[in-house]
């Protein structure tokens, strides 16, 4: 076997599976003995399920022998969030109080993988709550390329374990950022589909009507298969959409050639590095066939940022309401925090900040219909050192300017795509996201892909 099997695609692991070329035996036995090696450096997994993943995968290995496949994923070891429910495996969601809650059964997203033939290495680690700290009791994951630099939450094990080899794709979750955010720290494309067309049946939600489930990978083809497999109505989540589900990885080819692509005009705050990478991107696309279009984001953006955090408050509030304030003590400060915030807001000042978010979602709706598809920083500073995040601190204003460009498209429920763009002087991916009209997934996974061809930020690997 290759001595880099762990940094192969999941695309190229897949189909060397089902060439039996590889035995999914033999590759989950490998990610196993890499995380043994690795994570503990960088303490990315919560939970590691090798005796099931080692017996799921000889069952796996049985039925490729049978001339059964059950697609794409067949074989293939990936991780999930430890916010999703697996049965019979402890789900904390990054919370102390939740340590020894083990669910009888399967988030509908971790389902969906095992029926397409995932083998499920573990549960990665995340911040408390899904929010943006890690309970003081948890230790952070670390940044694989820089171990002083950010991971992003609240996805942050997702993010390093995807990015050092030890699994070939994660599922994440996005209420403010939280696929795009480690994402770009970590070099990965990361998608957050429209609100509801991935089920949260299963899932510990945050902030139920922020809250979406995604993949994260290795690059947008990759992307385009876990979502191929996770996508779609679910009885057991009533606000999921029941849209077909394209085959999202092979229409990925298609390209960008006749796509108007607004580029906004009224960014403002990005520093050398953010602004570098949107460059990049155009002068890409605009090679592809694409067309750059100067647009504006509309006037409530930089609001929706700042309406970001009570909305957010009081949807957790409701959401930790049995164990909250009741065991208090048991939670950390920054989590506390917010869902002291959500339980003060006042109800008229929740029904004005609704409003606002509708006409966002409005606004922003009218825009992507002047447009294919909309390019965008992640954040305005590309790269956070954990120094300069703790320095930068809590206050509204602060939390705000690192949403600006992420949490209005939770506000609005759009599909977005992360993609790595570039390097920063210290050596941690800088990345970028293009966004898409609703239900439009497949376009900007086509964009991705199309960018991917031409650039190699997404084959480069940290310095393991």
């Amino acid at each position: 076997m290759p001595a880099d099997l762990h940094y192969l695609s999941l695309d190229e692991v897949a189909r060397r599976l089902k060439a039996r070329k590889l035995s999914s035996v033999e590759l989950t036995l490998s990610l196993l003995d890499r995380i043994d090696k690795v994570d503990p450096g960088l303490r990315s997994y919560a939970t590691v399920t090798a005796d099931r993943a080692l017996a799921d995968a000889a069952r796996l290995d049985e039925e490729t022998g049978a001339g059964t496949s059950r697609g794409p994923l067949h074989g293939v070891p990936i991780a999930v969030k430890d916010l999703c429910n697996t049965e019979g495996v402890p789900t904390a969601a990054g919370m102390v109080i939740h340590r020894d809650n083990v669910p009888s059964r399967d988030a509908t997203v971790v389902a969906r993988l095992k029926q397409a033939g995932a083998v499920i290495l573990g549960k990665l680690q995340m911040t408390e709550g899904a929010y943006g700290a890690h309970h003081p009791a948890i230790p952070a994951p670390l940044n694989p390329w820089n171990p002083a630099y950010w991971t992003g939450s609240s996805s942050s094990g997702s993010g390093a374990a995807t990015a050092a080899g030890l699994c070939f794709a994660s599922l994440g979750s996005d209420t403010g950022g939280s696929i795009r955010f480690p994402s770009t720290m970590n070099g990965l494309s990361g998608l957050k589909p429209t609100w509801g067309r991935v089920s949260r049946a299963g899932v510990f939600p945050l902030a139920e009507s922020l809250d979406h489930i995604g993949p994260m990978a290795r690059s947008a083809l990759d992307a385009a298969i876990v979502l191929g497999v996770i996508a779609g109505a679910d009885p057991d989540d009533p606000t999921s959409v029941g849209l077909p589900v394209p085959d999202y990885a092979a229409s990925v080819d298609q390209g960008v050639r006749g796509r108007r692509i607004g580029l906004p005009s009224n960014l403002h705050g990005l520093d050398e590095d953010s602004g570098r990478a949107l460059d990049v991107a155009v002068e890409v696309l605009q090679k592809a066939g694409a067309t750059i279009v100067d647009v504006k984001l509309p006037d409530g953006f930089d609001q929706g940022a700042r309406d970001w955090v009570p909305l957010c408050g009081v949807e957790a509030a409701l959401a930790h309401d049995a164990t909250y304030p009741l065991r208090a003590s048991e939670y950390g400060p920054v989590l506390s925090g917010l869902l002291d915030q959500g339980r003060r807001l006042s109800a008229v000042e929740f029904a004005r900040m609704q409003l606002r978010r509708a006409a966002l979602t409005g606004e922003l709706n009218r825009l992507l219909g002047s447009v294919d598809l909309l390019l965008m920083p992640v954040m305005a500073r590309a790269v956070w050192s954990t120094e300069a995040l703790l320095a930068a601190g809590r206050d509204p204003e602060a939390v705000a300017g690192r949403l600006r460009y992420t949490a209005p498209f939770d506000l609005s429920g759009h599909p977005t795509l992360t993609l790595p763009g570039g390097m920063s002087a210290e050596g941690v991916p800088v990345g970028f996201q293009i966004v898409a009209r609703g239900f439009e997934e497949g376009a900007i996974l086509a964009a991705g892909h199309a960018y991917q061809q031409e650039t190699d930020w997404h084959i480069r690997r940290p310095p393991l």
